[in-house]
């Protein structure tokens, strides 16, 4: 995995892409419903801010992010935040997420090597959060590219991607209520360049091949897996593909086919 000054980069890299699409936009096309229910593009960048936000109180003040954690429990406690923000003027909502990016960026690159920041999962490093950030930033991002029936060119920010779907596999199958499988898995994937990007051990009896733009799609949920280029070979494996997702929190009802 890269240092997290490389990180940075790339989660700063992500958030300009995305900003890029959404700053000409009039105001009117905020509303556009997107792909996720009920939310629209505003909620979109919306929930972006907000997780920013919480992810910035995370990195620098422990004690208050327990008190946002005791709040978490409330039911719609997620929606709420990104409905707040979708009430504002689209103009002020898009200053916010730029400057709570630039302060996350800043928050991250101070916390010492080795903290741990607390978050509503596991504990986790600074370079896990960026990473976490990133993820989230390209996945809703998608939405907003589906609604606004964008291509986005794939980059090499999709490794970071790639890496927390790997990483969140036992959490894909906990969160389900299923026992994660014992052996790990082999996953080989192709890059946007060409070139290969694995994990797990080359011998493994189970594998999941993908390009990496498909992998990406699936453990964010954006696609339904038949709509997609990932074989499983293995029955756990095969399972896998089913309940993946990268994200905290609950599956979602994700994507309906759109292959016949």
């Amino acid at each position: 995995m890269p240092d997290l000054n490389s990180l940075l980069a790339d989660l700063t890299a992500e958030g300009e892409s995305l900003d890029a699409l959404v700053a000409p936009l009039p105001a009117v096309r905020w509303a556009a419903p997107t792909p996720a229910e009920g939310w629209t593009i505003a909620h979109q960048i919306a929930h972006l801010a907000w997780t920013d936000r919480q992810s910035t109180v995370a990195a620098t003040d422990s004690a208050a992010f327990a008190g946002i954690l005791a709040g978490a429990l409330e039911p719609g406690y997620v929606d709420r935040g990104a409905a707040e923000g979708a009430a504002e003027e689209p103009a002020r909502l898009l200053d916010r997420w730029r400057s709570g990016r630039a302060r996350i960026a800043g928050a991250l690159a101070a916390v010492p090597a080795g903290t741990r920041l607390p978050w509503f999962g596991p504990p986790m490093s600074a370079a896990s959060m960026a990473t976490a950030r990133l993820m989230e930033t390209w996945a809703h991002g998608q939405d907003i590219a589906d609604t606004l029936d964008v291509h986005r060119e794939p980059t090499h920010r999709l490794r970071h991607v790639a890496h927390i779907g790997v990483r969140a596999r036992d959490f894909a199958f906990h969160n389900r209520g299923l026992t994660p499988p014992t052996a790990e898995f082999r996953v080989a994937l192709t890059a946007p360049s060409g070139d290969a990007w694995t994990w797990g051990p080359p011998d493994a009896e189970q594998s999941v091949t993908a390009p990496a733009l498909d992998f990406c799609l699936l453990v964010t949920r954006r696609r339904h897996p038949g709509d997609l280029s990932v074989t499983a070979t293995g029955p756990d494996a095969a399972r896998w593909l089913e309940v993946a997702q990268a994200f905290a929190g609950p599956p979602g009802t994700g994507r309906a086919a759109m292959r016949a």
